[in-house]
This record gives structure tokens, sequence and C-alpha cells, in this order.
């Protein structure tokens, strides 16, 4: 079977993360979306919502499961027989960050890394751009799922601005 991770925090999932995902369940036999439990960030959604919102957004999508994961990825990758990690790739600046990230897995476990270029239509979505967007009111049904634009407008209704 081939198996690759999804990684990321998902802080919230955008439609950029979903072309990625999808275009890695067309490749692999397994995508595993691995959301990262990273105790020194504080999201803006829990860990527990950010799968749930995953899981109900890649439903249509039968080889992919959704789980969180801490530690080291290139161990979360042996734990799960996952070959490969697969990266989307928005500019030269992910590129630089991830190439690094991609030759420490590599020495690491001998974890392969396939960078996807985003898809034109996502190259500028960030989901901390998003969070702000959302934050102040601003529209932002083109950059994420419906199912995340209520969520965001709830935490943010909830929470205020200020």
């Amino acid at each position: 079977m081939r198996r690759a991770v999804c990684p990321g925090s998902f802080d919230p999932v955008t439609r950029g993360h979903l072309d990625i995902i999808d275009r890695s369940s067309r490749l692999f036999d397994e995508v595993i979306v691995a959301v990262l439990v990273n105790q020194t960030k504080q999201g803006l959604f829990s860990i527990e919502e950010r799968i749930e919102i995953l899981r109900e957004v890649t439903k249509n999508l039968p080889n992919v499961r959704i789980e969180s994961f801490r530690g080291l990825l290139v161990d979360y990758c042996r734990d799960n027989d996952a070959q490969v990690v697969v990266k989307g790739i928005r500019a030269v600046s992910d590129f630089d960050y991830e190439l690094q990230m991609a030759q420490m897995n590599i020495g690491l476990s001998g974890v392969e890394t396939l960078f996807m270029p985003t898809n034109p239509l996502y190259s500028f979505v960030a989901s901390s751009l998003v969070k702000e967007i959302a934050k102040w009111g601003g529209e932002v049904s083109s950059f994420v799922p419906e199912l995340v634009e209520r969520r965001l407008l709830e935490k943010y209704r909830d929470a205020g601005t200020d």
C-alpha cells in the first residue's frame, strides 16, 4: 500500500490545504492528514475541532484518514508505515523552509517528501491571513469551506474582536 502523510496545523483548514489533500488522494492508496499538536502554540481551534472539521470537509475522499500527532513527523510516518510526506508549496519562501525539513527527514529516517505546487488560485492563502480577515469581519468564503467560515464567525462572535 502506498501511504502518504499530509502534516500541518490546519488552524483552520483552507481551500489550498484541501486542494493538496484531494490531489494527494489521487496519487496514493491512503492519505493521512496529520494535525500537529504543538503545545507551545495556542491555536484558534482546538485539536479536536480541527479534526472534526477536517473529517467533515474530506468525507468525500474515502482514502483520507484524519489524525493528530505530537513529536517527530518521521516517527509518526514510521509508526503508520507511511513512506512519503506531501507538502504544498505556495512560494519560494515555503520551498526554502520545507527543503531543509525534507533533507532532515530523509537523513533521519529515509522518509521522502513530495513537494506539490499549490493551485495558483490558492497561492496567497494562509490560515493566519484567513483568521485575520475573519477576525475583522472580512469575507473569507473564497478561501475556506463554508463550514470553516461558519466556525470562524462563531469563534470571533463569541470572543469579540477587541
